[in-house]
């Protein structure tokens, strides 16, 4: 949902011809207009200055120039808009209108608990206060006395037990969430929009301070971004729910300087910024979402194997903590390789936008351009194992009964959510589907040029595809238009 306020700017900022290339070039007061300043020596723990450094030799820091290139190649392919690479406080590569101010959607979570970490340090939010002694209510019906003892460490990490309506709510959100009054509070992660927009109410009435204004004086100005605004901030309210929306506008490079905070452990220079022992526990798992993914303190976090909801295509070799918003945009910190990692898109225009496969093929491709290894199979059809799917084979596969495939990447917006997606294949070429009991749907399949197409009634639109599969022993992994692995299944007999 986009507030009146922001549709105008949208109309009258970023449709201004020329207007974007002067964000992308200009800086603060005082600084110089390019976006990068160049930089050919050791990052060494480098903060960045009034601009960021960039490195004219990535190669000198371990990083392939000619692997950097296919990634950048991938990314315009797929419509990135912007991607900034930070290597240990340096620009190791960036492209796109990396200071075009675009929405954060839900990457703004991670902001407001860099702020309620902040200010539970200071003393002015109360980390066990429930919501009866904050005076936090809803709109009919109101929240219940049981509800009332959610305290702000449970809203935090979305385990409220509060299934209110609220503001912002995906289709997929609103489906998965849990019946009202069903669950205690502590006892049950579920990505929870309720809780995120609720914890802005906190912050606010704490602090007499709207959640951009404290952005900006307690992160924003200290970092020295570049491109944020508070005037592009907006507060989207309805009779969903007494809790707006907050709606937050970053740069890529500004996102790049958050993300080299929580980095460096919460510390800019010589001034801790965010309480160390909040970051900490912050990007440590306290919920699990599915398989290798977890959920902190308004951050995704991951084991090695995966990272956000539908992010496949790469495994890293040790633990990462970042957030994705509209499924788009992402913020990945990798500690382990001192790396940061931002993709925007362009999400005031209309899609299609990349999908969470493309994204994973393009980390995979950034990891591998600078040497690391253990990434998994690289998801480029080239490198395919098994035998393509054709229709004797798929018959051949199916026998009397079907076939039952399962995903193996979980959806992340309820608890253990291990098994998301089953897909069943008949005979009679009828599939069904479902994800974790909340979406079920039907659909028929045929094969087509030595790929094999489906149809179903509501599930992604209705639409058809016509997708390249391979069968390796039990493993079927489907390929796009584009030559991009979308999934992994687990093969099993109906």
């Amino acid at each position: 949902m986009v507030s009146p306020a922001a549709s105008a700017f949208r109309k009258t900022f970023l449709k201004l011809p020329g207007l974007l290339l002067l964000i992308g070039l200009a800086a603060t007061a005082g600084c110089t207009t390019a976006p990068f300043e160049p930089y050919d020596g050791d990052p060494n723990g480098l903060y960045p200055e009034e601009v960021w450094r960039k490195s004219t030799s990535p190669e000198r820091l371990g990083w392939s120039p000619t692997k950097l290139a296919a990634a950048r190649a991938y990314a315009e392919r797929i419509g990135s808009a912007a991607v900034v690479i930070v290597d240990d406080g340096i620009v190791v590569d960036a492209w796109g209108a990396v200071a075009a101010p675009y929405q954060l959607h839900s990457i703004r979570k991670p902001l407001m608990s860099a702020l309620i970490g902040i200010h539970v340090e200071a003393g002015d939010i109360e980390f066990s206060g429930t919501m009866a002694d904050l005076g936090i209510d809803d709109v009919p019906p109101a929240l219940s006395e049981v509800e009332k003892q959610a305290t702000v460490h449970d809203l935090i990490r979305s385990r409220s037990g509060i299934y209110h309506p609220a503001l912002g709510e995906s289709p997929g959100m609103k489906a998965a969430r849990p019946k009202r009054y069903s669950k205690a509070a502590g006892t049950f992660w579920y990505y929870n929009n309720w809780d995120f927009n609720a914890l802005g109410t906190i912050l606010e009435q704490a602090t007499g301070t709207e959640v951009c204004a404290a952005f900006d004086r307690r992160i924003a100005g200290p970092l020295a971004m570049q491109d944020f605004d508070p005037d592009r901030c907006w507060h989207n309210a309805d009779s969903t729910s007494v809790h707006r929306y907050y709606g937050i506008r970053l740069s890529a490079r500004d996102l790049a300087r958050f993300g080299l905070l929580y980095l460096r452990g919460g510390r800019w220079r010589d001034r801790q910024i965010v309480p160390a022992d909040w970051v900490r526990e912050s990007t440590t798992s306290h919920s699990r979402a599915g398989p290798g993914l977890g959920y902190g303190y308004m951050w995704n976090t991951g084991d090695g194997s995966s990272l956000f909801s539908n992010f496949k295509n790469v495994t890293f070799r040790d633990r990462v903590f970042g957030h994705s918003g509209l499924g788009v945009h992402f913020l990945i910190v990798v500690p382990y390789r001192d790396l940061v990692v931002v993709h925007r898109v362009d999400t005031d225009e209309p899609g299609p936008y990349p999908e969470g496969h493309q994204l994973g093929r393009l980390m995979w491709l950034i990891l591998d351009a600078a040497g690391e290894t253990g990434l998994g199979d690289d998801p480029a059809i080239e490198a395919a194992k098994g035998v393509r799917v054709t229709a004797e084979v798929l018959d051949e596969l199916l026998g009397t009964d079907g076939v039952v495939l399962r995903d193996t990447v979980g959806i992340g917006l309820v608890e253990d959510d291990d098994a998301p997606m089953v897909v069943t294949l008949f005979p009679d070429h009828t599939m069904t589907i479902q994800v974790k009991g909340w979406l079920e749907d039907e659909g028929t399949w045929w094969t087509e040029d030595d790929k094999v197409c489906s149809r179903w009634q509501t599930f992604r639109g209705g639409g058809t595809s016509c997708r390249d599969w391979f069968v390796d022993g039990q493993t079927v992994r489907r390929f796009d238009s584009d030559g991009t692995l979308t999934n992994t299944f687990a093969l099993s007999r109906n």
